[in-house]
């Protein structure tokens, strides 16, 4: 093929449909071509490389050099148009045709033969180069100086992103923010730069993206997906993790207890809240303000007060200290969330629902509305409450921006008005001008991306089994939501006793998974809602969505929703009706977790009462919980215990705080594994 002229627009060569969509919308994309089939433009190329069109209907529309958002249209559309993507059209085609003619026996060019200026840098797939090759100069002539400045101050304060290289499978180098993901659609180009935030309220996270590959680049060349820290302090062996203040917050309320603390705590725990919030510790801000939240239930003897939430929350905050400082081996950002906050409003997005949670605490319902946002294969969540103790059919007549819960959860939704947090919850604002549609969904999850759709199994479990404990991860919403494939259901049993529901799958390979259900009063038809669904009453069944776990060594699903040969069954707002289950009786818990259930039903108790008012059988206790984890072989933990044991005294210090921690540590983390 002979080579090109000086002034063929390599980035306009490499843009595929699909990133047009992503700069535009589809609707958009398809209807330039249409039109363009039907009588295309007359397409010439000045000499500096800008591209012009004229169309049939005297549109004239002309694309410079720097992306979409440069090129200038006759029409009355005051953003992108469908005129200035029929030019981009247009023009490949006449570049296609033109290399055709020039070489008969000549492939059409593709967006991978795009000349660049730039040498390629690290990278895979198709198109061998790395965002990391822009330099900070491009980056300001891209973005301006004020937002580099912005960028600069989040670089300091430190932050958490994903990096994914080019594959031949998806060509596109990604990065996922916090709050937004940034998308690199043309080869060495920053004119094509795409982001899921509304345009110009977040252009700082195209510099944060650039940086976040060239750590990459340095830590992880040869892999293709690689979660790096980006800037933040030095954190060199025995340095602090900026928790310490909190911790003695936390500690206070281990040694008195939910039941001896004071009214005067909410100020302490308000300052120490403003205190983390300047310097970007997000994570423990979001335990610290779920402490105070247990604390208050407690005064007002709410149902939301839980012991074990509680002790739960004084662990997550000594564990994230613990696990970024004194040699510890996390990533800072992962581990205290300095990633760039608050909230980013959305472009125009589609939202494939993976069903609904519905959950009672007292006489408050909770509806938890699961989405896959396919772009950036991420899953967030839409959460509204209300109180009364309406069920699950009911909140699904409610409505949320005027459409129905019921439609939300088992449908489609193409929004403009979305707002997504860093934790990956999603809001819908009210907005007159902002359009919101719903369509049902017919559970076509085959279509999602690879890493939301699971059809092994085993890799799942090989996923599960490399994840950080949980009190250390993000606190993302939604982390664990996956659709399964699910090749055959093998068996469908019911325990009465405890109201479970308990469902063996496989995969195409033959491995297991085990769909478990709880019944709740919030949503009391979930469970023949599923058996229905899973025995092949309504058809057969192709996926299940749900939030998955390890639990005795085996995949477990909490389901969501069931696709079932064209339909979407989603449980939890499913009437209640006359129940036909009347399966084998499923397992009661093993000795091993029934121990460590107990063990760890003795320790939630310090929270509650406070480690200066325990009673003196307390540690007789303890020491029996010792003997029992040592006779299921859990000698590590019986370590723990008993250690925690002999601390216990009429005083107990510094050292029965971190013996507590410990034992609970151990004791939560072999849970998780069960």
């Amino acid at each position: 093929m002979s080579a090109p002229p000086a002034t063929t627009r390599g980035d306009l060569l490499a843009l595929t449909p699909d990133s047009l969509a992503a700069l535009a919308n589809r609707g958009l994309v398809k209807r330039a071509t249409k039109e363009l089939d039907q009588a295309g433009p007359a397409v010439t190329v000045d000499g500096d490389g800008t591209v012009r069109g004229t169309f049939p209907d005297g549109t004239a529309a002309s694309l410079p050099t720097g992306g979409l958002d440069v090129g200038a249209c006759s029409c009355d559309a005051t953003t992108v148009c469908r005129h200035l993507i029929g030019l981009v059209l247009a023009y490949q085609r006449q570049q296609t045709a033109a290399s055709s003619l020039a070489d008969p026996g000549s492939q059409p060019c593709s967006p991978t033969d795009v000349p660049s200026a730039a040498p390629p840098s690290t990278g895979t797939g198709q198109a061998a180069w790395s965002p990391g090759s822009f330099t900070d100069e491009q980056l300001t002539g891209r973005i301006g100086a004020r937002l580099m400045a912005a960028a600069r101050r989040v670089a300091r304060a430190g932050y958490l992103a994903r990096v994914r290289r080019p594959t031949p499978t998806d060509p596109v180098p990604t990065v996922e923010l916090g709050s937004v993901t940034v998308r690199f659609l043309v080869p060495h180009d920053l004119g094509f730069v795409h982001t899921d935030a509304v345009a110009g309220t977040r252009d700082d996270v195209v510099a944060l993206a650039v940086w976040a590959f060239r750590v990459a680049d340095e830590r992880a060349p040869s892999l293709a997906e690689a979660r790096v820290e980006v800037g933040g302090p030095a954190n060199d062996n025995g340095s602090g993790s900026g928790l310490e203040a909190t911790l003695l917050l936390a500690d206070r309320v281990l040694r008195d207890g939910a039941v001896h603390v004071g009214s005067g705590m909410a100020a302490a725990v308000a300052e120490q809240q403003q205190a983390l919030d300047a310097v970007g510790l997000r994570w423990p801000l979001l335990a610290l303000g779920d402490l105070a939240d247990q604390l208050t239930a407690y005064r007002e003897r709410s149902a939301r007060y839980r012991p074990d939430t509680l002790a739960g929350l004084v662990l997550e905050l000594h564990a994230r200290h613990r696990a970024v400082c004194d040699g510890g081996g996390s990533l800072r950002a992962l581990v205290l969330g300095t990633d760039e906050a608050a909230e980013t409003p959305l472009r125009r997005v589609r939202l494939d629902s993976l069903g609904c949670r519905v959950s009672a605490i007292g006489e408050q319902r909770t509806v938890e509305i699961f989405y896959a946002h396919a772009e950036t294969a991420t899953v967030l969540v839409l959460r509204r409450s209300w109180d009364g103790e309406a069920d699950g059919a009911a909140l699904a007549r409610r409505r949320i921006t005027g459409a129905a819960v019921g439609a939300l959860a088992s449908g489609n939704v193409v929004t403009e008005s979305a707002v997504r947090s860093a934790s990956r919850a999603v809001r819908l604002a009210t907005s007159r001008v902002a359009q919101t549609t719903v369509n049902p969904s017919q559970g076509h999850w085959d279509a999602l991306p690879e890493a939301l759709v699971v059809r092994d199994i085993d890799a799942l479990g090989v996923e599960l089994d490399a994840l950080p404990p949980r009190m250390v991860r993000p606190r993302i919403e939604a982390e664990m939501v996956r659709v399964v494939a699910v090749a055959d259901v093998l068996t469908v049993s019911y325990s009465p006793g405890q109201q479970r529901l308990d469902a063996v799958i496989v995969d195409v390979h033959g491995t297991r998974a085990t769909v478990t259900a709880t019944h709740s009063v919030a949503a009391p038809g979930r469970l023949d809602a599923i058996a229905a669904a899973l025995t092949g009453k309504n058809g057969r069944v192709r996926f299940v969505s749900g939030i998955v776990h390890r639990s005795a060594g085996e995949v477990v699903i909490d389901p969501l929703a069931v696709a079932v040969d064209g339909t979407m069954v989603v449980p939890d707002h499913a009437p209640s009706v006359a129940s036909h289950l009347g399966f084998d009786g499923g397992d009661e818990p093993s000795q091993l977790v029934a121990v460590l259930q107990e063990s760890r039903t003795l320790l939630t108790t310090v929270a509650h009462q406070g480690l200066l008012h325990l009673p003196a059988t307390y540690p007789d206790r303890l020491l029996g919980a010792a003997r029992e984890l040592t006779k299921v072989g859990l000698l590590r933990v019986a370590s723990a215990v008993d250690g925690f044991a002999k601390t216990l005294g009429a005083d107990p210090g510094d050292d029965a705080v971190q013996a507590w921690v410990d034992a609970y540590l151990r004791v939560e983390v072999a849970l998780d594994l069960c």
